[in-house]
């Protein structure tokens, strides 16, 4: 098996996670947490409709996790956040974060919209 070192732009990836955390770039953050190439900042979850919003222009898509187990993005959210012209791919808050770090890694313009496991 060939293995190539990841190397990441300005993007910081998601080391880990575990109940109630997320650990980026080997600081803690407790809670929900949004997460793109130029920073980091909590997240008031699927009511805070601005912060998603805020990226438009910014990236492409917006991974959205939804905890341990995957759930449904409020209609009107989803509606909104596309007819700004954001993508919308939710998964697991597990599945999100590794499918960010990948990616970021392919210099991608995504951002992390995610609620803790």
């Amino acid at each position: 098996m060939r293995m190539n070192e990841i190397i990441y732009t300005d993007a910081r990836p998601v080391d880990g996670y575990g109940p109630g955390f997320f650990r980026v770039g080997g600081e803690v953050h407790e809670g929900a947490l949004l997460l793109w190439d130029k920073g980091k900042a909590g997240w008031g979850g699927f009511e805070d409709e601005g912060s998603l919003l805020s990226f438009v222009d910014m990236v492409d898509v917006i991974l959205v996790g939804t905890g341990a187990e995957i759930a449904f993005l409020p209609t009107e959210l989803r509606e909104r956040l596309e007819s700004e012209g954001l993508g919308v791919e939710v998964m697991s808050s597990p599945s999100a974060c590794r499918t960010y770090n990948v990616l970021i890694s392919e210099g991608r313009r995504v951002a992390l919209a995610v609620l803790p496991v």
